[in-house]
């Protein structure tokens, strides 16, 4: 699998076309509380009975709550790019097992991660820069790919293609094509992308060291309590784009024929309760005492519910969250002897999935903390996950704290 992250700090007209979490348990550990779901520093966006109303076009869907709300109108533009990079990269995905394509195999170069990298995660890299590059006055853009903005610019540093402006910001994090290693077997694939607002300790005016780009790179080092938005795109049966601007969560369905996404499930509700586990099992006398316990009792019918649980795993994030999402379920990449700090990336996997996840009722967590607290220390880092269904999720905090009162 690929995992990329890119920094973009962008702004745009309103007037656009589209009107480590360290392994230990202790009782002094910081153990995660039920706490609400919607809880961020951002102000959630008024809707009306517009953007509750099905088969209502994302262009009309973003122009509606542009007008309702003012000060996110710069997202419309944005989500515009979005919208275009998803349809272009569905379309890539479908036809790249066809013979002549040119996106079968590898590049031959590996990426930040050890990695080999696909031609479609290059393709896909390129087509997400080209179409975020150009909503509106761009701040700064730097691909992730191989530098890591944090403390110190890499040795490579200047190999980043960095254009500095003015004017209000964004900042952007994406995982440009989650589970491509999953495409030859025709698994579901898909996008992630997170939004948060730029820093405005960040002075780009004048800039002409490489430290200063590295202080305004590091504005995508933020919690994801300070996002304003998260989306995915599943490149599956159908394309789907589900998204969040905090006030609930919303799918969207690509109807080929209009060429639009249409609003199909307004503000989705996971159930609370549930009885299926999406987990790579094979793990599982590798990962932490409460985490397996807790699985092994789900399994034989003994949890909190008295339900046994049956297993779904695709083995795409993506995939398997969306299914979660809608069905009901608990998704997670525990911690485990060989990936003590989990597997999945918090920054542009982890935080807005679990944006997403917690604005449709469930609960995200390490089994410690809730995910979206967690401040990045380094763009790639990696935590364990556990996300889904609010009283199953809970089941496992209760583990962990349960674990660690007595240890």
């Amino acid at each position: 699998m690929r995992f990329t992250a890119f920094a973009f700090l962008i702004t745009a007209s309103a007037a656009s076309a589209f009107a480590p979490a360290s392994k230990t348990f202790s009782k002094s550990s910081t153990l995660q509380a039920t706490v609400a779901p919607i809880q961020t520093k951002t102000k959630a966006p008024v809707f009306d009975e517009v953007c509750e109303t099905t088969g209502v076009t994302l262009t009309r869907f973003m122009a509606e709550v542009s007008m309702l709300n003012p000060e996110i109108a710069e997202l419309t533009t944005l989500f515009g790019a979005i919208d275009t990079s998803c349809k272009a990269i569905a379309n890539l995905v479908k036809r790249s097992q066809l013979p002549a394509s040119e996106t079968l195999g590898l590049e031959g170069e590996v990426n930040v991660q050890g990695e080999d990298q696909k031609k479609l995660d290059v393709i896909t890299n390129d087509l997400l820069k080209r179409a975020l590059r150009f909503t509106g006055k761009l701040g700064v853009l730097a691909s992730e790919e191989e530098d890591t903005p944090v403390d110190v610019m890499p040795d490579n540093a200047k190999k980043s293609e960095i254009v500095i402006d003015e004017g209000e910001k964004y900042v952007a994090v994406f995982d440009p094509l989650d589970g491509s290693s999953n495409v030859d077997a025709g698994i579901p694939t898909g996008t992630i992308i997170g939004i948060y607002e730029h820093d405005d300790n960040c002075i780009v005016e004048g800039i002409d060291e490489l430290s200063m780009e590295a202080q305004c790179l590091a504005n995508t080092l933020q919690p994801g309590t300070n996002l304003v938005a998260a989306a995915y795109c599943l490149y599956s049966s159908s394309t789907f784009l589900v998204l969040t601007l905090g006030n609930g969560v919303y799918m969207f369905t690509l109807d080929e024929q209009i060429g639009e996404f249409v609003l199909a499930k307004p503000n989705i509700k996971i159930p609370e309760t549930s009885k299926i586990i999406s987990f790579n099992e094979a793990n599982i006398e590798k990962w932490d005492e409460p985490m397996k316990n807790t699985v092994k009792k789900w399994r034989e019918g003994k949890g909190k519910s008295g339900e046994r649980f049956s297993s779904r795993y695709i083995g795409s994030m993506v995939g398997d969250v969306h299914r979660t999402l809608l069905y009901g379920g608990v998704f997670g990449y525990p911690a485990d002897t060989k990936n003590k700090n989990g597997k999945l990336r918090l920054l542009y996997e982890g935080a807005p999935m679990s944006f997403i996840m917690e604005q449709a009722g469930g609960l995200s967590t390490t089994g410690t903390q809730r995910v979206m607290e967690i401040t990045p220390e380094n763009v790639h880092q990696r935590v364990p996950i556990v996300m889904g269904s609010k009283n199953d999720v809970q089941e496992v905090i209760d583990a962990y704290a349960e674990y660690a009162a007595k240890n």
